[in-house]
Formats: C-alpha cells, structure tokens, sequence
C-alpha cells in the first residue's frame, strides 16, 4: 500500500531524511521508531505530499508527487497537534470536515460511535479531555473509511489512560485490515500496535525488525511502567538511577527497563526510600507483537 524509494528532504543545509525505503503491505502496521529529530514526522508528512523531497513515494500504486490528491483520499491522518476550532460541538466538527472531504454522507452520529464518543456530539471541543479531542481527530480521519491510518505520535500528550484507551482503539482497526504507519517513541505503544519496526537515527534507517524482536534488540526483557504521584517522580527517578538503573518519565509514572530476573528490585528500592508506587504495569518482550500489557496492581 505504501512504497517509498530512496526518500531524501533537507532543510537548507540539513537532510532530515537520508536515503530512506519502506514498503508497507495492505493490512500490516509499521511503526517509524526514533527520538527527536531521527526523522519520523518529516517522512509522514513527505508521505501526505506536504514536503516536496527526493526519491519517490507511492499510495495504493498512486505517485504522491503526481497524483497527491488521489493518494491523498486513500489516507485517514491524525497528527500530534490537533486544530480544532473549540467552540465548534463534536457533531459539528465532524459535519465540517466531512464537507472540507466532498462526502455526501454525513452520519456525525455514527462517526464518532466508531471511537466511543457516543453521547459526547453535542459538547464543544474545549469541553473534552485530551484523550476525546484524539478520538475526535481519529473519527474525522477515518471519514471515507480509508484504507489507510498515518499517525504521528498521538498519545504523546495524553495520560496513561487516555493512552491505553486510544491504543485498544487503533489496535481494532488494525486487526480489521487497516494499513497503518504510525510516529512513536513508547515502547509500550509500538508493542501494542506494530507488526514491523523501521529504527531511524539522524534521518536515516539504521534498522529494521519484526515487533516480536523489538525489546530484545533494544535489550530489554521486560519493562515497568511504575504509577507515581507528580511530586514525588524526580525523586523517584534521582533514586533509582542512583541504583543503576536508567528510568524515564512516561505519563503518570516512570518506565524502567529492567533484567527478567530483577523485576522486584526497583520496587524494593523505592520501598526504602518511602516512595509509593500506586500502581504498575508489566510488559515481557516474549509479550509483545499486538498484545496489551497486563496491569497488575501493587500491594
């Protein structure tokens, strides 16, 4: 469904991107892994035809220099920041995009029914929660029912149930046969959600692997998600890696790689500085490849 060849974008004298390849097949799920700067967004949005760039890039057979709206329709996108007008009601903002699309049928009801916001249609956009305005953005991409989902880091300014309850969602609509190129850089997400990993690094490929081989090659065994109030996650942080371990910030808590056998340490460590944990989930490489994590919750 996508195939891009030897794709190069620079800006001035910087290449964000550097001679990137991709195929992606209809129906698998490719997740772009990377941090900041490795060239994630700056691929999705030559892939949409926003950029102009070197190389070639083909949706659905379509040439996304010569034919971009055609590719285009074949496209549901959410981005990481959403532009929603905030006086406009959930039902509104559905209608109007579907206008801004040229479709003729506009169910607005039914539309956000797909992604849980029933109920919802009549409340403006600043009266949802982060995780709603994300599955607002989701309904009005999938308007059309295109055969193909582009994300670019969707999660990233939600909070840990915001995050799992759109990620049970997109994970639906990959199972029923959507293609799906997604931005991500939680571990946990591209789990959940990716059939292949492409590993970018300064705008170039330096890998690539099934999801099942994900965490090992990054090598982790198994990782925490560890639920700690706001005020005590620097502490938090400053005492674990004082033990050797390396935590990052992640939601409502911290993640923590750890060896299969140490799962407990962390725990015990955080014991003896009077530090509680509320709450965990546990994620095992042998796990991952579109299953969900198990939460378990700390006694």
């Amino acid at each position: 469904m996508i195939r891009i060849r030897e794709l190069v974008k620079t800006f001035g004298r910087s290449r964000a991107v550097d001679g990137v390849s991709i195929d992606i097949a209809e129906g698998q799920s490719v997740a772009l892994w990377g941090g900041n700067g490795a060239g994630k967004t700056t691929i999705i949005r030559c892939v949409l035809g926003l950029f102009r760039f070197g190389g070639t890039i083909e949706v659905g057979g379509l040439d996304v220099r010569r034919s971009g709206k055609r590719a285009r329709r074949l496209i549901g996108y959410v981005p990481q920041e959403l532009g929603f007008y905030d006086e406009l009601r959930a039902a509104e903002a559905v209608r109007f995009f579907a206008r801004l699309k040229g479709l003729r049928s506009r169910n607005e009801g039914e539309a956000l029914g797909h992604v849980g916001l029933v109920g919802h249609e009549h409340k403006r956009v600043r009266e949802l929660s982060g995780g709603m305005k994300q599955r607002l953005a989701l309904a009005i991409a999938l308007l059309g029912d295109p055969p193909i989902l582009i994300l670019d880091e969707v999660t990233a300014s939600l909070d840990a149930c915001g995050r799992d309850e759109l990620v049970q969602l997109l994970s639906r609509l990959s199972r029923g046969g959507r293609t799906m190129l997604f931005a991500s850089h939680r571990v946990e997400e591209v789990s959940s959600l990716a059939n292949r990993v492409v590993m970018l690094e300064r705008g170039r490929a330096v890998g690539e692997c099934g999801v099942e081989s994900f965490m090992p090659r990054l090598g982790l065994s198994t990782l925490l998600h560890l639920h700690i109030v706001e005020s005590a996650r620097v502490e938090a942080m400053t005492t674990l890696r004082a033990h050797g371990f390396a935590p990052r910030l992640n939601g409502v808590g911290l993640m923590v790689p750890v060896p299969a056998e140490q799962k407990a340490a962390p725990f015990r460590v955080l014991a003896q500085a009077r530090i509680a944990v509320d709450d965990f989930e546990l994620i095992r490489a042998s796990e991952v490849g579109g299953v969900h994590p198990t939460q378990e919750v700390a006694s």
